[in-house]
């Protein structure tokens, strides 16, 4: 799927004017053409299958926790078109010798976070994506994120903490599996 440059610069040049702006104004001549440029960049996930990042797997004879943490990320709220931006954090446990490239874990991350979106949404996804390519014992996936649509309207309480996780497998069954990972993210 192609961004439609032109249409965004349209409906950018719509909305300043609904906001009673001028479009024409020097400052803002090239806005719209920016925030074409930037919603290219930020939506680049809709291109992107989080799922072929986990195409090339290897065999390694190493059946205990893999954790990646404070993975960066940023995305936009589908609700308000407005970011959320915080850290993820991806673990498993391989099963059968198949482990990924750590890099992996972190662009999986990016191609699901980089399209209009809910933290929900993300954090599940990244962690059906893991069992579904590695069916790895156990899959945790954590992410904490702040959101702009908390912090600059509505209730407007910067600084606040969406926490969301994702537990399959062992995690779900195994406390002390689940504890030992919460408490690595923790260090």
């Amino acid at each position: 799927m192609n961004i439609n440059h032109e249409q965004i610069e349209h409906a950018v040049r719509l909305i300043l004017e609904a906001v009673g702006e001028d479009p024409n104004r020097e400052g803002l001549l090239d806005t719209p053409k920016r925030v074409a440029k930037m919603y290219a960049e930020v939506f680049a996930g809709l291109r992107k299958d989080p799922k072929e990042y986990f195409d090339t797997i290897f065999s390694e004879n190493h059946e205990e926790l893999v954790l990646v943490k404070d993975i960066p990320f940023y995305s936009m709220c589908e609700h308000h078109l407005v970011p959320f931006f915080g850290k993820a954090h991806v673990a498993y446990i391989p099963k059968g010798g198949k482990v990924v490239g750590l890099s992996k874990l972190a662009r999986s991350v990016e191609a699901v976070a980089g399209r209009p979106q809910l933290q929900e949404r993300i954090t599940t996804t990244v962690a059906e994506t893991i069992v579904d390519k590695l069916t790895p014992y156990g899959v945790m996936v954590v992410v904490e994120a702040e959101h702009m649509c908390m912090t600059m309207r509505g209730v407007k309480k910067p600084g606040s903490k969406t926490v969301t996780s994702a537990v399959r497998g062992i995690f779900e069954k195994d406390a002390a599996a689940r504890a030992e990972v919460l408490s690595l993210i923790k260090e």
